[in-house]
């Protein structure tokens, strides 16, 4: 396969400068040789995730109109609003690269990394907000005939946070778990997985309609936040699968308290014994995303035997092992078009990703609206 790559191309950076001032940019940056053992990628399709819009404006609450301004009255670069400034002094001065994960064909490989050329392959673990990329084979996840960059965009962050999450109920001796922000695109492949591993699976939305379209995919137990009668239904579900583990993208608020007094409450009616320190069956919430930036609050009224902790893919994937991680890849390629296909809301290029009305609607982080980054458009 013969390419020709140019001495430099395109790639999204995020600077902040210690007088509080940050600006995006689209720079043109060196395209480095492969050494023996890597790869260069042609990055046709990239994903934004919530993790990319910590790095590219910190908090999501920074994308609002008032701090970007406007295409026709842009702001830029932006002045950070003091409360936050504390939180960006450790990247102060950094010009930091964007982009999680993304696919593309690789155009040129080293000498011990010829098997992936031409090959369509998924990345995952920085930078792919740009038009190439220089990486390890071994960072590469190849895909299977007939995949295209599109398909295989987001197959990474989503699909193995899903597989991990799996893999930590097993490892941790749970036999359910719960879910919230689950109409969400991960939300929905979880729900594909378990129904396909035999987990029983609490899904927690915000809207009448998420809970429809949960029903639609084959969701069994979906509890409506928003309902006045939510946490009877919480507990009712909570009872019924026996879920000990419950996994938090909201992160701020209430929501932790509320999953961990619903199983303490489901525990407590199997109790033939009174305890002054709640049941002795222990119970774990993961928060894996911040949704909301306000405090978390507990109100601890659900005994002694809890635990609240953050969650990251990377740790678990150490854990696992080699042997193990390879299944899950290979999992996610078999099942890219199925179980992980993402749906994408709106394809962007790189351009209109450090616009002030994209920046301000990708950051909100609804729903449904999955941006794709095309680096070529």
């Amino acid at each position: 396969m013969s390419t020709t790559i140019p001495a430099k191309a395109k790639e999204l950076r995020s600077l902040v400068k210690s007088d509080g001032t940050l600006t995006l940019s689209i720079e043109n940056l060196e395209v480095p040789t492969p050494k023996a053992h890597e790869v260069i990628v042609k990055i046709e399709a990239t994903a934004i995730n919530p993790s990319d819009v910590a790095v590219i404006i910190g908090f999501s609450s920074l994308g609002i109109p008032s701090v970007f301004g406007t295409n026709d009255a842009p702001k830029n670069p932006v002045q950070i609003p003091a409360a936050y400034l504390p939180a960006y002094k450790g990247r102060f001065g950094m010009s930091l690269p964007a982009g999680n994960e993304g696919a593309g064909t690789v155009i040129a490989a080293g000498a011990d990394a010829q098997h992936l050329l031409g090959k369509v392959v998924a990345l995952f673990g920085g930078n792919t907000f740009a038009q190439y990329r220089c990486v390890p084979a071994m960072s590469c996840m190849p895909m299977n005939e007939g995949t295209t960059p599109r398909e295989a965009a987001a197959a990474c962050v989503n699909p193995l946070t899903v597989l991990g999450m799996v893999e930590t109920m097993k490892m941790e001796n749970h036999t359910a778990m719960i879910n919230t922000a689950a109409a969400s695109n991960l939300g929905q492949m979880l729900v594909k997985v378990c129904q396909d591993d035999n987990i029983p699976l609490v899904n927690i939305v915000r809207k009448e309609a998420q809970v429809d379209l949960l029903k639609s995919i084959g969701a069994k137990y979906i509890c409506n936040s928003s309902s006045p009668t939510f946490m009877k239904d919480l507990i009712a579900a909570v009872s019924e699968t026996g879920a000990t583990l419950g996994f938090d993208a909201i992160g701020g608020g209430d929501m932790v308290d509320k999953l961990l007094s619903a199983m303490e409450i489901s525990e407590q009616k199997k109790a033939t014994t009174y305890s002054r320190y709640g049941s002795v069956t222990h119970k774990q919430v993961y928060i894996y995303g911040g949704l909301s930036q306000t405090p978390t609050t507990l109100k601890r009224s659900y005994g002694m035997y809890w635990s609240v902790g953050g969650w990251l893919i990377t740790p678990i994937i150490q854990k696992v092992g080699q042997e193990k991680f390879a299944q899950m890849r290979k999992r996610v390629a078999d099942e890219i078009k199925t179980t992980f296909k993402s749906e994408f809301y709106k394809e962007i290029s790189l351009d209109d990703a450090i616009l002030p009305d994209t920046v301000c609607a990708y950051s909100k982080q609804e729903s449904g609206k999955k941006y794709l980054v095309n680096p070529f458009k």
